[in-house]
C-alpha cells in the first residue's frame, strides 16, 4: 500500500498532515514529527503508546523536530528530499502554504477514502473553522488548539485593594486599564505583560471585535488578498497599550512565551493508517486526557460535556475558561481564522514593528502602515507562486 501525501496535524496552535510517498511494510509504520517537548511529549507518546497497544497492524512512532517552526521547516526539507513522515504536526500560520503545497493529504478526503464516517459537527466549530478550506472541508485535523487567556495574581490584587474578578463576565480594556492603574499605584513593577504580540493583541483583538485582519474574509477567498491592520480601531488599541508603557500598566517582556511568564511569575506583573491513528486521537478518553494533562482544548463536544458531566470543571474551574471564551459566539466570516501565505513571516513583520512602537522609533500607525506595507509584499510573492 502506498502513502500517498503527508498528514497535516495543524492547530490554533496546531494540526496534523500527511506527507507523500513511501511503501509501507506489515506491520505498517507511522511516523509523526511533532512540536511537543516536556511534559506534553511524554502525554504524546503515551496516547502513541495506547494505540499502539490497541491494535497489531500498525505502529506509530513520534519523534521530537523541534519548536513549530523547525518541525514545520524539518518536513517541507524532508519532503523535497522524498524522505517525509507520513503525519506532521504544524501550527496556525502553516496552514495555508501546507494546503496549497500539494504535498498534503487533505483529512476530509483521507477520513472518507478509508471508511471512516466522521461527524465534523461534534467537534468545537471554533477550533474546526480554522482548518477548513473556503468550501467548509477540513484540511487539516486540529490537535493542540489553544486560545489566550488573562491570569491574575491574586495576592496583589488583594494588596492593591482590587476586588476578584468575575470568571463569567469578559474584561473590557477601560476595566483592565483602571485595573492595571491600581497595581501600579500599589507598587507593582508593571500592571500587564503579555507574549506572543501579534497572536494576542493583533490577531485575536481583531477577531474578537469582528475586525478583518485582512481583505478577501482573511484570505479564504483568494489570494489576491491585503492586510487591514491599520485600521483605526487597531491603530488605537497599540497606541493605547503604548500609553499604558510610559506609566508602567504595560510593558514588553519578549515576542514569544518564556519572557513574559518569567516576569509574571517574578510577580513583576499582575495580570492512515494514519486514519486509523487519527480517529484513535479523536476519542473522548484520549481527548480527556489530553486535556486533563496539557491544558489544550479537548477538541470534541462530547469530550467537552463528559467532561462537565464528570464534575471536572467544578474541581479545576480555570480550566474552562479557554472553551468558554471561545465558544460564546459562533465564528463568523471575519473571526474564523486567518488564510494567508507566508504568515510566518508576516507574523515576524508584525512583531518587528510592534517592538519599533515599544522603543518610541515609530507611532503605532507608522508601524501599522509598514506592516501592512511589508506583508503585502509577501502576500505578493505567495500569490506568484500559487496563482
Amino acid at each position: 500500500m502506498k502513502v500517498r501525501k503527508l498528514l497535516m496535524i495543524i492547530a490554533v496552535a496546531a494540526s496534523l498532515v500527511f506527507l507523500a510517498g513511501q511503501v509501507m511494510a506489515e506491520p505498517i509504520t507511522i511516523n509523526w514529527w511533532h512540536a511537543m517537548k516536556g511534559a506534553r511529549g511524554k502525554v504524546v507518546d503515551n496516547m502513541i503508546k495506547v494505540f499502539n497497544d490497541s491494535q497489531s497492524d500498525y505502529v506509530v512512532v513520534g519523534t521530537y523536530k523541534g519548536n513549530y517552526d523547525e518541525t514545520v521547516n524539518a518536513g517541507v526539507a524532508a519532503y523535497r528530499a522524498r524522505k517525509q513522515p507520513h503525519l506532521l504536526q504544524s501550527f496556525e500560520v502553516g496552514t495555508q502554504t501546507m494546503m496549497l503545497s500539494g504535498a498534503i493529504y487533505p483529512v476530509y478526503k483521507l477520513m472518507k477514502d478509508e471508511g471512516y464516517n466522521i461527524n465534523w459537527k461534534g467537534y468545537l466549530q471554533p477550533v474546526l473553522s480554522y482548518y477548513m478550506n473556503a468550501n467548509g472541508d477540513l484540511m487539516s485535523m486540529p490537535f493542540n488548539s489553544s486560545t489566550p487567556v488573562m491570569y491574575y495574581n491574586v495576592d496583589l490584587f488583594k494588596k492593591a485593594g482590587i476586588p476578584m474578578l468575575d470568571k463569567t463576565t469578559p474584561v473590557t480594556w477601560d476595566e483592565l486599564g483602571k485595573i492595571t492603574a491600581k497595581l501600579v499605584k500599589s507598587g507593582v513593577p508593571g500592571g500587564m505583560v503579555t507574549g506572543w504580540q501579534s497572536w494576542t493583541q493583533v490577531e485575536n483583538y481583531s477577531a474578537i471585535h469582528n475586525i478583518a485582519f485582512a481583505s478577501k474574509a482573511n484570505g479564504y477567498e483568494g489570494l489576491d488578498c491585503e492586510l487591514l491592520i491599520n485600521n483605526p480601531t487597531v491603530v488605537k488599541h497599540v497606541a493605547m497599550l503604548k500609553k499604558w508603557m510610559k506609566d508602567g500598566r504595560f510593558f514588553y517582556g519578549g515576542q514569544k512565551f518564556a519572557g513574559p511568564k518569567a516576569e509574571f511569575l517574578a510577580q513583576n506583573a499582575g495580570v492512515y493508517g494514519i486514519a486509523a491513528f487519527m480517529k484513535h486521537l479523536g476519542r473522548q478518553d484520549m481527548q480527556i486526557y489530553w486535556h486533563k494533562n496539557t491544558g489544550y482544548f479537548p477538541i470534541t463536544l462530547a469530550a467537552y460535556e463528559q467532561l462537565k458531566k464528570d464534575g471536572y470543571y467544578k474541581e479545576q474551574p480555570y480550566q474552562e475558561v479557554g472553551i468558554k471564551q471561545l465558544t460564546r459566539k459562533e465564528p463568523t466570516k471575519v473571526s474564523r481564522g486567518l488564510r494567508l501565505g507566508y504568515f510566518i513571516q508576516i507574523r515576524n513583520i508584525i512583531n518587528e514593528e510592534l517592538e519599533l512602537v515599544w522603543n518610541d522609533t515609530k507611532t503605532p500607525q507608522e508601524a501599522m502602515d509598514n506592516a501592512v506595507k511589508r506583508s503585502n509584499q509577501q502576500l505578493r510573492e505567495f500569490e506568484k507562486i500559487y496563482k
